[in-house]
């Protein structure tokens, strides 16, 4: 069994994550290539690749001619709230004492010329890492996160401020809360600070926006911000009929629409027999089947994709002397 240290290990894993490309010759016959792509490097510092075959190598350092290439950079998004105090100029040209808060939306209307105000808070030390330039622990998240750099994008109909990160391979959840809260930081002490006091002239007066403040801030990915919130408690599919032509169909947590099911049987009244027998097997509750059903129609976020209001509803009827169907 090969012996490699902690470090050296830990090093090789930094520095080639999974998804790198593999590069192998013969020495006998260097013109002979073969590719595939790293899943894992082992205890024993092998290189596990897939091969274009689908055969997996498992290749030693100073055993086997290979190269190794990092995969490219993917961009990663991270979102925060915007916001920014304006100050309106009165009709001799004099900017008012006392400023308005802006949100997000009304930003919106100003977003080229913030935009040009984040481009012009760059340093020049940051051309090529960003604020990374400036993370001074040497750790996997430095070599992970090549690039950090603040702006600005309109989602769901606001101007939000963003930090777009060039990441080699994946984050763990530890090093996605560490790169979270050194962005904060930059955002609130560090770059951030800066832009509090940029000038941008708009119609009107002048902006001063920032990319933090006290009140319900967060620095969240694209899926945390922007995913449809589920409610709890409901079930990863279940069945329904369309009320339509009876036919059977899947409803999926969280999806739009639905899917036929194999099960059909063309009969509708069979069909809706069947639906009740699927989801008594599945353990999906009648409050449930109705959240899913609003769920894959209105939208995950409604009232009526919660399955706790159907169960509340059931309660108060009980309670009444009512019975439910």
């Amino acid at each position: 069994m090969r012996t490699i240290s902690k470090e050296w290990l830990a090093f090789l894993r930094e520095q080639f994550p999974r998804g790198s490309q593999v590069i192998c010759w013969e020495l006998d016959d260097p013109e002979h290539i073969s590719t595939g792509t790293l899943e894992q490097i082992d205890e024993e510092g092998r290189f596990h690749t897939r091969m274009g075959d689908g055969a997996i190598r498992k290749l030693a350092l100073g055993e086997e001619q290979f190269s190794v290439q990092p995969p490219e950079p993917t961009l990663l998004k991270l979102y925060m709230p915007l916001t920014a105090d304006f100050y309106g100029r009165d009709e001799w040209g004099d900017i008012d004492e006392t400023g308005e808060e802006w949100d997000g939306r009304t930003l919106l209307d100003y977003e080229d010329q913030i935009q040009g105000a984040l481009v012009r808070n760059r340093m020049p030390e940051e051309k090529e890492r960003g604020v990374m330039r400036w993370y001074d622990k040497q750790d996997s998240l430095n070599i992970k996160v090549r690039s950090a750099e603040f702006t600005a994008e309109e989602r769901s109909g606001q101007l939000w401020g963003v930090a777009e990160c060039r990441v080699v391979g994946e984050l763990s959840p530890e090093e996605l809360s560490t790169l979270k809260e050194y962005l904060t930081g930059q955002a609130s002490d560090g770059w951030g600070e800066g832009m509090d006091l940029e000038q941008i002239r708009v119609d009107g007066g002048e902006l001063y926006i920032h990319l933090w403040n006290s009140e319900n801030w967060s620095i969240q990915t694209e899926q945390e911000r922007f995913a449809p919130k589920v409610a709890e408690g409901l079930p990863a599919e279940c069945f329904s009929t369309l009320q339509t032509t009876g036919q059977l169909i899947c409803i999926r947590r969280g999806e739009s629409g639905y899917y036929p099911s194999q099960w059909d049987t063309g009969d509708k009244e069979r069909n809706v027999e069947l639906a009740d027998e699927l989801n008594e097997r599945l353990g999906v509750t009648p409050a449930q089947r109705q959240a899913m059903e609003i769920g894959s129609m209105a939208g995950w976020d409604v009232p009526g994709a919660d399955p706790a209001n159907y169960e509340i509803q059931r309660e108060e009827q009980t309670e009444g002397g009512m019975t439910l169907g």
